[in-house]
């Protein structure tokens, strides 16, 4: 699905107020799973990287540099999800050479380039699936992406990503707005704030005192990105706000001629991906996407298209790492 533009906080209309009813019976459904869920405790610690939006807020590269830390602390750690998009329910590890994102969903494939990744509609499953996988004894930690407001397994701790740019949008619970609880019950449940980008929805002030300020981070493109700078790009994407991709090609010096936004997980067709190579040539520009995307293409395409990489860069290293640490 895409956001309706309604859901930002500058936004105006009636429909947040029209939703309210709706808005109400989401957050009945979320209260009585969790009352009806006793979460089960996973064999080794577990990581959850969430989100309290719909939509894109930059959880996956979090995952990635959270992974990452953890393995400069000596750790072994297996990242597990969903797997959005995917029809196995798993608890399966996730083959990069053997398995499609139809299969496991396109953000698993990304993960499983960088560590064990296993998909898992029940995440404790998974999580002692990770555990007691493999010759190098398994994962003797788990990094959840997403599942925040999953009750099923117990957290040992949990990071509360969120876009500096959008923050919380109008602060209302679907689909009056984008949040999929009340802001103060998710926030309850994090034990910190990764804040990614400049904070232009004034989120640090609405962070409790108890938490601390913000884990403060920013995407920024990886060197291979140069390539583009200078160059004429038709760009599309099909995440949460594609609106940040443009702007991240703009900034390296990319000039946007087209801009194609889809919904998030958009699963592209032949032709399609056809016609953004054709008008891109017509335009005498290079077709470019995200990484997300470019593993939901049709594989003969996806040589056509190039990709821009991003990674997330911590403004203090020490900050995640000291609460890491502190886990393990």
């Amino acid at each position: 699905m895409r956001a309706p533009a309604f859901w930002d906080a500058a936004a105006t209309g009636p429909w947040p107020v029209l939703l309210s009813p709706l808005s109400a019976a989401w957050r009945l459904g979320g209260a009585l799973r969790r009352l009806a869920t006793t979460p089960a405790r996973a064999p080794v610690p577990v990581i959850c990287v969430g989100n309290l939006v719909a939509g894109g807020a930059g959880k996956t590269p979090v995952v990635a540099a959270v992974v990452d830390t953890l393995r400069s602390l000596g750790a072994r750690p297996h990242v597990l999800t969903r797997g959005f998009g995917g029809r196995l329910r798993g608890p399966v590890r996730v083959d990069p050479d053997r398995h499609t994102w139809r299969e496991v969903g396109d953000e698993p494939l990304l993960h499983a380039r960088q560590a064990p990744t296993w998909v898992a509609r029940d995440r404790a499953a998974g999580a002692r699936a990770a555990a007691a996988e493999g010759a190098e004894g398994g994962a003797d930690v788990v990094v959840m992406d997403d599942g925040l407001q999953n009750p099923g397994l117990a957290k040992d701790l949990s990071l509360l990503v969120v876009d500096g740019g959008f923050g919380f949008g109008n602060g209302r619970v679907m689909p009056a707005g984008p949040l999929r609880e009340p802001l103060r019950q998710g926030l309850a449940r994090a034990d910190a704030v990764v804040l990614i980008g400049e904070d232009r929805r004034g989120v640090a002030a609405r962070i409790p005192g108890e938490m601390g300020p913000p884990i403060r981070a920013r995407l920024v493109p990886r060197p291979e990105a140069e390539v583009l700078t200078g160059r004429k790009v038709v760009a599309f994407a099909g995440i949460g706000r594609p609106e940040k991709f443009f702007a991240t090609l703009e900034e390296i010096g990319a000039e946007v001629v087209a801009r194609h936004g889809f919904a998030d997980h958009h699963p592209y067709t032949p032709d399609e991906v056809m016609r953004l190579v054709e008008d891109a040539t017509d335009a005498d520009a290079v077709p470019v996407t995200t990484e997300k995307d470019h593993v939901r293409l049709p594989d003969d395409a996806k040589a056509m298209v190039t990709v821009l990489p991003v990674a997330l860069e911590w403004a203090r290293p020490e900050a995640i790492e000291d609460l890491l640490r502190s886990l393990l």
